[in-house]
């Protein structure tokens, strides 16, 4: 059974963060923000423009007093201490965001938004330093942990890219719906009707491992090798798009939310961590071993098809409702998953020890 956190908003609950010292803030519809003791009490709580919704948080990974927060097309940065005036607003975007991310070693911040774009901003000089563009609406942007200057992104023009930030064009892009074969969709024509249009993406704490959420219900895992991508796996335990992705700090424990009402709780090491000491000689190996007809054009081969009945989620939480962001925090010594949905409460559920 879900603990209830309530008091604190009046709107639906649109996005989470916790800090490194157990802070949860949570952001709403109508410029709410509010934040929470490990206890579930809200201890802050700032009105920002009503005309807004606060689409994303993000703490600063230095410094925990630090909070980034993102409503309509404004990013704000808020002291927690002291919950009033942000300390510093910046106008970069043109459309509403939907995602901020800051890298590890704290110096600059991506937003990406509804026209496509992704600003990367400069925070020690508080200037634009790159934009990047995807063709439809950037629904995520993630810095690569153990690499500052890497980031991924996806959206929904079905298409999921790494960037380096010396340069302003993708260093590989994945288009989603082409990666999909006949023996993958037998209903093709089903998947005009439901494209896998990217919503959320997560990278372990390698670096090199991330999960992205689509539409279609699926979950696809890819592994970094240099300047690219493969897909290593993919598995589908949502009706629904999967609306959120998380990897725990565990190695690779990867939480998904969906529009079906289910947080699933999935462990894939056993898929990906064997690989972890040397990928790219496993990748050698890999395509050494495949039929050259089952490997043409990076599409998956067989062996990948058959993984993906092999993937059984590890945990199975019948929400209920449409998940709009899910995050993990460590309560009172064991950890939880914090669920927000479409009601104005935070939902906190246990999180079985690995």
């Amino acid at each position: 059974m879900a603990v209830k956190w309530i008091g604190g908003h009046s709107s639906s609950i649109l996005c989470l963060n916790v800090s490194t010292e157990g802070l949860v803030a949570s952001g709403a519809e109508r410029g709410e923000l509010v934040l929470w003791d490990g206890g579930g009490v809200p201890a802050g709580r700032l009105q920002l423009p009503k005309t807004d919704d606060v689409t994303s948080v993000v703490f600063s990974p230095r410094h925990p007093t630090r909070l980034y927060t993102s409503h309509g097309e404004t990013i704000s940065l808020l002291d927690v201490r002291a919950l009033k005036e942000p300390l510093e607003r910046f106008h970069v975007n043109e459309e509403e965001i939907n995602c901020l991310s800051v890298n590890e070693t704290d110096n600059f911040l991506a937003a990406a938004d509804d026209s496509g774009a992704i600003k990367v901003l400069d925070l020690e000089n508080k200037k634009v330093s790159r934009s990047l563009r995807h063709s439809n609406i950037c629904s995520s942007v993630v810095f690569r942990p153990q690499r500052p200057q890497s980031l991924v992104s996806c959206g929904l023009d079905m298409q999921v890219m790494l960037w380096n930030l010396q340069k302003a064009r993708p260093l590989w892009t994945t288009n989603l719906q082409e990666c999909e074969t006949e023996e993958d969709s037998p209903q093709s024509a089903g998947q005009f009707f439901n494209p896998p249009l990217a919503h959320s993406l997560s990278v372990a704490s390698c670096g090199n491992i991330f999960g992205c959420g689509a539409q279609d219900g699926k979950v696809r895992i890819f592994r970094v090798t240099g300047v690219k991508f493969e897909r290593e796996l993919e598995f589908q335990g949502h009706s629904l798009g999967v609306s959120q992705v998380l990897f725990m700090p565990e190695a690779y424990w990867l939480l998904t939310g969906g529009n079906d009402g289910k947080v699933l709780l999935w462990d894939i090491s056993s898929h990906v961590g064997k690989q972890q000491q040397s990928p790219a000689k496993s990748l050698q190996r890999r395509k050494a071993q495949a039929p050259a007809s089952t490997r043409k054009d990076g599409k998956r081969n067989k062996m990948a098809s058959h993984e993906h009945a092999e993937v059984l989620p590890k945990l199975t939480i019948e929400h209920g409702e449409k998940v709009n962001w899910i995050s993990c925090a460590e309560i009172k010594g064991s950890k939880r998953i914090l669920v927000a949905d479409q009601s104005s409460s935070l939902s906190v559920y246990p999180l079985p020890e690995p």
